[in-house]
């Protein structure tokens, strides 16, 4: 007897083993920049892939591969994923200058104000008139982080005279224009590259979130953070968390719906919301190593959103010329963040 219930005990315990092996039907491939210790990673990938599987019963698997695990650099994500190296990546637009124009207006200074969560549902609101930019990819989310704050190693900015002639790193052309406009010298580099710039001088500041103080160590590289009055950012930057075309049409309907059912309007005010609270370790790690953040007084904000209207102004112009109703975007997006925030 007791041969016999080991017999089928092993038999069970093989049987199930290659029924969870034979389980995942489809096998997805998620490469992206950051650590696996980012908060891209931990809050919102590694759990959306854990939900995906669950909803299909363990027939979809997401395989996450960060830190460019998977090869190339992070301006070359986009590629991947819209020519199937990859079945999805998430990236930053920016990176590829000029094949998401319609996307940069919840980028640009004066017009994101510092909540992601209304950031968030402003361009669920009006993604109909910014979708043209996302033919070639199926988007499962388009979303921007808290904003940036302007984080520098040893001087001190209290308004926009003390900028003048800073070499500060940019995470997109809107924020290089901005720079420029500040009188600085705008210095384009993917993220990870920020660490060793700031430490060897490359650059003397960088526009970023509090977010990435944790993974990058920036509050042991900068002693400075500034941010508008009321907390507010100097824009913003969006992501893109996209998969192949072919790949998704590849599934057969009922896989379909469980990617499309967790994509939409909850799962943007869901990521809004984590990255609202993912700048909060960052703040406290700038405060607790002895680094000082800055709030422009109501004369200096001023000064930088006066700047931050001519920037606006800039990319209106810029954009109308490639037949994109970049006035229309503006006011759409001012109106529809205006709507979702407190």
């Amino acid at each position: 007897m007791k041969k016999l219930i080991g017999f089928t005990l092993a038999t069970v315990m093989t049987v199930t083993s290659v029924i969870s092996a034979q389980a995942a039907e489809v096998t997805l491939t998620l490469h992206h920049f950051l650590s696996p210790k980012a908060p891209a990673h931990t809050q919102m990938l590694q759990p959306w892939a854990e939900k995906v599987a669950k909803d299909s019963n363990g027939r979809i698997e997401v395989k996450i591969f960060p830190s460019m695990a998977l090869g190339g650099k992070p301006p070359e994500l986009y590629q991947q994923v819209r020519d199937g190296v990859v079945d999805m990546v998430w990236t930053v637009p920016g990176y590829t200058p000029g094949v998401f124009p319609r996307i940069e207006v919840f980028e640009l200074p004066t017009v994101h104000k510092g909540d992601a969560k209304a950031t968030n549902a402003a361009i669920q609101d009006v993604f109909p008139l910014i979708a043209e930019d996302f033919t070639e990819v199926k988007p499962l989310l388009v979303h921007v982080h808290a904003g940036n704050a302007l984080h520098t190693t040893s001087k001190k900015v209290t308004s926009l005279e003390d900028v003048k002639g800073m070499k500060i790193r940019t995470p997109s052309r809107s924020g290089g224009w901005m720079i420029e406009a500040w009188g600085a010298d705008p210095v384009g580099m993917p993220l990870p590259d920020l660490p060793q710039s700031l430490s060897k001088g490359v650059v003397e500041g960088g526009l970023v979130p509090f977010e990435i103080f944790p993974p990058f160590k920036l509050a042991e590289l900068t002693n400075y953070s500034l941010v508008g009055g009321d907390n507010e950012r100097f824009g913003t930057a969006t992501f893109l968390f996209a998969m192949n075309k072919d790949r998704y049409n590849s599934l057969p309907d009922d896989l379909k719906k469980v990617i499309d059912d967790n994509i939409g309007p909850a799962f943007s005010e869901e990521m809004g919301v984590v990255w609202n609270n993912v700048e909060k370790p960052g703040i406290g790690m700038q405060e607790k190593s002895g680094g000082e953040i800055v709030q422009l007084d109501a004369a200096a904000k001023g000064t930088f959103d006066e700047v931050g209207g001519k920037v606006v102004a800039r990319w209106v112009s810029e954009v109308s010329d490639r037949g994109i109703d970049g006035q229309k975007l503006v006011d759409e997006a001012r109106k529809a963040i205006a709507k979702h925030s407190n």
